[in-house]
C-alpha cells in the first residue's frame, strides 16, 4: 500500500466492519453486479456505479493502477432480450447467417453504448474488464455440470419443460450471506415455487426453451445419460461464472445494491463454493443502500421512474437538465450504506456545492491525509466532503476531489480522436436526415464527457460544419 491508511469495510457477510487484506498485495481484485442491458439504467442503477468507482479509484491509489482489477459485467441474457431478438432477428437465426449471441448484440447496442455514456458522464471509469453473460454461456454450461456431478443439482421437468435446479439444501451454510434459514427460505422474485422441485428455494440453473424460444445448446450427463437441452441459464449462474473466469475461484471484494442480497449474491455464492470446493467466493462483500425519489419508492406505477439519461439530458426531473457532476456528488453526500432521498433539493444543493469549488489550481497537489482516512474507513463519502469544504481551493484540494472523482482534470477527454470524429460524422449524418432528436442527443452526449461541438457553414458551399474542442 502506497500510504499507512488501514482499509476499513463493512462486510455484509460478518455484519461488521473489518481491515482489508487482499489475497494478493499485487493483484486486488473486485466483481460488481453491471445492468441488464433491456432498457437504460435508472438513477438506482447509477448508485452502485458510482459507489464501486470511488472504492476502484481508492484501491488504485493504495495499492498501484496496475494492481487493482475490477470486474463489472453487463447481463444481456434475459427472457425479454431473447423475446425482442427473436421477433427483430427470427429468420436470420433459424437459417444460421445470425447467431442468437449476435443477434442479442444487436438488440442490446443500444442500450448498453448508452449505459456506457451515462456512467462516463456521470465520471466512472471503465471497470479493467467488462464481460458479458452470452460469451460465458459455454462456462455456465460446464459450471452446472459439476453441480450435477457433485449431487448439488437436479434435473427435474415442469409445466414449462426441464429444468436443471440447484439443490439448496446440498450446501450445509446455504443462506449465510442473507441470514436466513433454510426453512424459511422463498424461491426469490424471478422464481416461483413449483410442484417438481424438491425444496421451495431450489433455483433454476438452466431452463428449457419451448420450440419458439431462442436458446442456446445445453449437452448434460445425469446419471450417465446425455441429456440435451435447447434452452437458457438461470438469473444467478452468469456472475458465478464470469467472476471466475476473470478474477478466479476465490476473489477479494463483491459489490452490489443491498436488494441483490437475497436471492442473487447468495445463490451465486452456492454454486461457486459448491462447485469449487471453496470456503468463501468473495471474502468481502459490499452492498449499497436503496434509492428512493422524493420521498417515495421509485416506480413507473409511481410516476417517478427517472432514468440517468433522463436526468443528463431531458427536463424531466425538476424542469432542467443536471451536470453528471452534480448527480455524482448528490450520490456521494450521503454514506453509501444507507438510503438516499433522490429530490431536486438534493441536486441543488450539490450544484451549490460544486460552484464553490470551481476555482482551483488544477495541476500537482497532494492527497489530504484527512480526505483520504475518511474514504479508508468504511468509504465514508459524506465526511470525506465535508473535510473538503475546509480545505484551501488549492491543488492539494484538486487532487482530493480528483481520487472521489468530483473534479475531472481540466482537458481530460474520455475517448480517443479518431472514435471523436467518428461519432461527430454520425451526427452529422443525422441532421442530414432532418433526425434533430438524435444529433441533439451525440451533441448532449460529448458536452457531458467534456468535449464541446461548434456549428457553421462553409462560406462558398453553404454546407455545415462541424468542429470541436475539449472544454477546458
Amino acid at each position: 500500500m502506497s500510504e499507512a491508511k488501514t482499509l476499513m469495510l463493512y462486510n455484509t457477510l460478518t455484519r461488521q466492519k473489518e481491515a482489508f487484506e487482499p489475497l494478493d498485495h499485487n493483484r486486488v481484485r473486485m466483481y460488481v453486479c453491471g445492468p441488464t442491458v433491456y432498457d437504460f439504467a435508472h438513477i438506482g442503477n447509477a448508485r452502485p456505479v458510482i459507489v464501486f468507482d470511488v472504492l476502484f479509484r481508492l484501491l488504485r491509489h493504495l495499492y498501484g493502477e496496475d494492481h487493482v482489477k475490477y470486474v463489472r459485467n453487463i447481463t444481456d441474457v434475459d427472457d425479454k432480450i431473447n423475446a425482442r431478438a427473436l421477433r427483430d432477428f427470427g429468420s436470420e437465426i433459424t437459417s444460421g447467417s445470425l447467431s442468437l449471441n449476435d443477434a442479442i448484440r444487436k438488440v442490446t447496442e443500444k442500450t448498453a453504448n448508452q449505459f456506457h455514456a451515462d456512467v462516463a458522464a456521470l465520471g466512472c471509469l471503465e471497470p479493467t474488464v467488462e464481460p458479458r453473460a452470452t460469451e460465458h454461456i459455454e462456462g455456465m454450461i460446464k459450471m452446472i455440470q459439476s453441480l450435477i456431478d457433485k449431487d448439488h443439482a437436479y434435473m427435474s421437468s415442469g409445466s414449462e419443460g426441464r429444468e436443471i435446479l440447484f439443490d439448496v439444501a446440498s450446501m450445509e451454510h446455504y443462506g449465510e450471506l442473507s441470514k436466513r434459514k433454510l426453512e424459511d427460505q422463498q424461491a426469490g422474485a424471478r422464481i416461483d415455487v413449483k410442484d417438481h422441485k424438491r425444496n421451495p428455494g431450489d433455483f433454476v440453473l438452466w431452463k428449457e426453451s419451448t420450440v419458439d424460444q431462442p436458446g442456446w445448446e445445453g449437452t448434460f450427463l445425469i446419471a450417465g445419460d446425455r441429456v440435451h437441452i435447447h434452452g437458457r441459464p438461470g438469473w444467478h449462474i452468469e456472475c458465478s461464472v464470469m467472476s471466475a473466469a476473470h478474477l478466479g475461484e476465490t476473489f477479494d471484494i463483491h459489490g452490489g445494491g443491498l436488494d441483490l442480497i437475497f436471492p442473487h449474491h447468495e445463490n451465486e455464492i452456492a454454486q461457486s463454493c459448491c462447485a469449487h470446493g471453496t470456503e468463501r467466493m468473495a471474502r468481502y462483500w459490499m452492498h449499497n443502500g436503496f434509492v428512493q425519489v422524493e420521498g417515495r419508492k421509485m416506480s413507473k406505477s409511481e410516476g417517478n421512474f427517472v432514468t440517468i439519461h433522463d436526468l443528463l439530458h431531458t427536463d424531466k426531473f425538476g424542469g432542467r437538465k443536471w451536470p453528471g457532476e452534480v448527480l455524482r456528488l448528490a450520490m456521494l453526500m450521503t454514506h453509501y450504506r444507507e438510503p438516499i432521498d433522490f429530490s431536486v433539493k438534493r441536486l441543488e444543493e450539490a450544484e451549490s456545492i460544486l460552484a464553490k469549488w470551481r476555482h482551483c489550481e488544477p495541476e500537482g497537489g497532494v492527497i489530504s491525509s484527512e480526505v483520504l482516512g475518511a474514504l479508508a474507513d468504511d468509504m465514508n463519502t459524506s465526511s470525506a466532503i465535508q473535510l473538503l469544504h475546509r480545505m484551501d481551493r488549492n491543488s492539494d484540494f484538486a487532487a482530493t476531489a480528483q481520487l472521489m472523482g468530483l473534479l475531472p482534470p481540466k482537458a481530460e477527454m474520455v475517448m480517443d480522436e479518431a472514435e471523436v470524429v467518428r461519432i461527430v460524422d454520425q451526427r452529422l449524418a443525422f441532421i442530414r436526415d432532418k433526425n434533430w432528436a438524435e444529433a441533439d442527443r451525440i451533441r448532449d452526449e460529448l458536452l457531458s464527457q467534456g468535449i464541446q461541438l461548434k456549428d457553421s457553414k462553409d462560406s462558398e458551399s453553404g454546407e455545415r460544419i462541424t468542429t470541436w474542442e475539449v472544454k477546458r
